[in-house]
């Protein structure tokens, strides 16, 4: 029998209808066709998806685990992700909810370069949270852009990153921009002697990105920011393969429509993600307590040797909700706050960033 990897589908259907729909989505994952039309008998017991059970959840809901050919993926990240959607994600039936791997697949796609204690080491953040912050809005150019940077890092940061909406635009040129603000952390950080890192934002095709990390290490920088929908998994997970210099961090964009958040933080720490961004729980964004927690989990916990992910969450936080954020996180996370810091005076941007970073210390060194 050949390798299988698992993925399981919420599906909505009336129960005496449930049996007929699983097969129909193990066909259509695998195969797309009619199997009377396939006369190859190697075909019909090694390709074609299997439907391995079917869990009733309520409300017309039903967990169908559908088995899939690992030989259909190979090691390209683009065609795993092409094989778990497929064209099931056409249908508003049907969402992918979670993906058991065979370990030889996670062996090949590797995870993680640093992970969690690679960033830790990159911060001196031994045994506390650490901190990131947001360069925005769009408009600003790189002059600008720089002087933010400079402030947010006199404040102590851990983490400054590009919002994910700078590209390469004619404002703000990646190579102006990045060259801009790593001189301006440079400059902050031989003042305040904590090795804060910039993450400039990567776009374009393949060959842009890696033009733009060869320009970032020439910055003495070893981090970016990447969102891997955007960029493509497969090149996201050669990006990772080819600078093992390098952390990334994967910013959550076009993440949201009919498949699990939790599965899509798994996917990118599997691909090389060695921090995840996802909105928290009481931002602007909807998702709940027990999503966020279970992202979370999904990022720090075991899986086959896999290096941990540091989970990033993000959107509408502020810096009072510093401690309840770490009682639901613990140490093990990185918090983002972005507009609520930027919100403050030009001339005391630095002193509001030294009040976040306190309050993480205090909480952590209790």
């Amino acid at each position: 029998m050949t390798s299988r990897l698992t993925a399981v589908y919420r599906v909505r259907a009336r129960p005496g209808d449930i049996e007929a729909r699983a097969a129909a989505i193990a066909v259509e994952q695998s195969v797309e066709m009619p199997l009377s039309a396939i006369h190859d008998a190697s075909i019909l017991s090694e390709i074609v998806g299997e439907v391995t059970a079917i869990d009733e959840r309520g409300d017309g809901a039903f967990d169908v685990s559908i088995d899939l050919a690992a030989a259909t993926v190979g090691a390209d990240a683009g065609q795993l992700v092409n094989m778990l959607f497929g064209n099931t994600s056409l249908h508003d039936d049907v969402m992918l909810s979670s993906v058991a791997f065979p370990r030889e697949m996670l062996s090949a796609f590797g995870g993680p370069s640093h992970g969690l204690s690679g960033l830790r080491a990159r911060v001196d953040a031994k045994r506390r949270a650490m901190t990131c912050s947001a360069l925005k809005p769009q408009g600003l150019g790189p002059d600008d852009l720089g002087k933010l940077a400079f402030e947010l890092a006199m404040g102590g940061l851990d983490f400054i990153k590009d919002d994910h909406g700078l590209a390469n635009q004619s404002y703000s040129p990646f190579a102006d921009r990045t060259r801009a603000c790593a001189a301006a952390v440079r400059r902050a950080s031989d003042r305040t002697h904590h090795p804060t890192r910039y993450a400039p934002s990567l776009s374009g095709s393949y060959i842009d990105m890696q033009r733009q990390l060869d320009l970032a290490r020439e910055e003495e920088l070893d981090a970016a920011l990447i969102a891997p929908m955007i960029a493509g998994p497969s090149n996201f997970h050669a990006l990772r393969r080819n600078n093992p210099d390098f952390a990334f961090l994967a910013h959550p964009t076009m993440t949201g429509a009919r498949v699990s958040p939790i599965l899509f933080a798994q996917l990118f720490r599997l691909f090389g993600a060695d921090a995840s961004i996802f909105p928290n729980y009481g931002g602007r964004f909807g998702y709940s307590l027990s999503t966020c927690k279970a992202i979370a989990a999904g990022l720090l916990g075991s899986f086959s040797g896999l290096a941990p992910s540091v989970p990033a969450p993000a959107g509408g936080m502020s810096l009072e909700r510093t401690p309840e954020l770490l009682d639901c996180y613990g140490e093990d996370v990185m918090l983002l706050i972005g507009g609520a810091l930027l919100s403050a005076p030009r001339e005391s941007l630095a002193a509001e960033t030294a009040r976040f970073v306190g309050a993480v210390a205090r909480h952590c060194y209790l």
